[in-house]
């Protein structure tokens, strides 16, 4: 059971982002060099941040735009002992035509409140989370992300965190919505592509009827051991099996262009019924766009399918691409998976975007985050500027 908002109870107020409260910093810090601030141990934030209280008896707080800066924790709160936390993950675009962009901000706000209720959290509506980050991006986002650096982005990330003080398994009463936006290294190109080992035997990363689909700590934490040991023989992320079923590439996730044995040109990734997957919106904008726009040239498919139908279509020269789809890696084409005692070998069509179709779709989302072209998708954020 979700906690969504009760707005027939008069006492218990939703998240209204119309009253937000700004609070502007009196010490503004210096813009770092961004390939500084990109490799430093500590993720930098810009000036300000977005938060908002929850409680179960009387809502939501007024929402306040407020310098960046440190949280107040009891030790006892419910985020430190069981998980209780989700968040999202987005970037707003400084476009080659000098504008702020965010891109299909309504999916994750949706994937917020879904990820929310599995753990038995507040569901703020999605108008007012999107109204949030525009805020925040309105603020911080012409002295942060400046025309003078067209091409680039920073990321944001919107929290929420159960802070009921009580140690005992049960829904907390109490949390804190924030949002914080600072930097993150772009990855999306890596000289050679990336380069991919299967899951060990013992681990799974998501299973039916878990987590998988939802954006918790919990779903990630975990993972870091086997990452960390791939990383070490020289591989960028684990390609994640369940049961021989490729799910996912580290947090991305996973698309494979290969013939079929009747012949077709397919585009296949793993299907959302099972939950095993996050419904990522990079995934969700690639298998739209393949739809729209390449049709005519092969099969968008989502379907389950298994490492031993990677090595087999390796084997008989049927493998054409492959390809990881998230925020952070955005599309990055891989160009060698290791299962075991097998290397998958994947052409990358001579170019660093990856082969025909891994490359023209990595083209088609730059260009509409970028805004070289108009797109529905692309929201441009007005800036305000100090």
């Amino acid at each position: 059971m979700g906690f969504e908002n009760k707005e027939q109870d008069a006492t218990v107020r939703p998240l209204d982002a119309s009253k937000l409260k700004y609070t502007f910093t009196t010490s503004p810090r210096d813009v770092p060099n961004p390939t500084i601030a990109c490799a430093a141990d500590e993720t930098v934030c810009t000036d300000h941040m977005i938060q908002a209280e929850w409680n179960a008896a009387t809502g939501w707080s007024t929402p306040e735009l407020k310098p960046y800066g440190a949280l107040s924790l009891m030790p006892t709160a419910s985020c430190l002992h069981y998980a209780t936390e989700c968040f999202e993950g987005l970037k707003v675009y400084r476009g080659y035509d000098g504008k702020l962009r965010l891109f299909r901000t309504e999916h994750n706000a949706a994937r917020l409140r879904m990820s929310s209720n599995r753990i038995s959290l507040p569901s703020p509506e999605i108008e007012q989370l999107q109204e949030l980050l525009h805020a925040l991006v309105s603020v911080d986002g012409a002295k942060w992300l400046p025309e003078s650096q067209p091409g680039s982005f920073l990321y944001l990330r919107p929290t929420i965190i159960g802070t009921q003080p009580t140690l005992g398994l049960r829904a907390s009463k109490n949390a804190i919505l924030y949002i914080i936006m600072g930097y993150m290294a772009p990855v999306g190109t890596i000289p050679g592509g990336m380069k991919l080992l299967t899951s060990p035997e013992h681990m799974v990363r998501s299973w039916i009827g878990g987590f998988g689909h939802a954006k918790v700590g919990a779903n990630y934490g975990p993972s870091v051991a086997a990452s960390h040991d791939a990383g070490k023989d020289g591989f960028h992320q684990i390609l994640w099996l369940y049961e021989k079923e490729c799910t996912e590439a580290g947090g991305s996730n996973f698309f494979v262009v290969w013939r079929r044995e009747d012949g077709k040109k397919e585009l296949v990734t793993a299907p959302l019924g099972d939950r095993l997957i996050l419904d990522g919106v990079t995934r969700r904008s690639c298998l739209e766009l393949a739809r729209e726009r390449m049709a005519d040239q092969l099969e968008i498919t989502e379907r389950k399918f298994t490492i031993d139908e990677l090595l087999d279509a390796h084997a008989n020269g049927r493998l054409l691409e492959a390809f990881a789809a998230g925020t952070a890696w955005f599309i990055t084409p891989v160009s060698h998976i290791r299962h075991r005692d097998h290397d998958i070998h994947i052409p990358l069509g001579g170019q660093s975007d990856g082969g025909e179709v891994t490359a023209a779709i990595k083209g088609w989302l730059g260009d509409i985050k970028y805004g070289r072209v108009e797109h529905p998708w692309a929201v441009v954020v007005p800036e305000r500027i100090a």
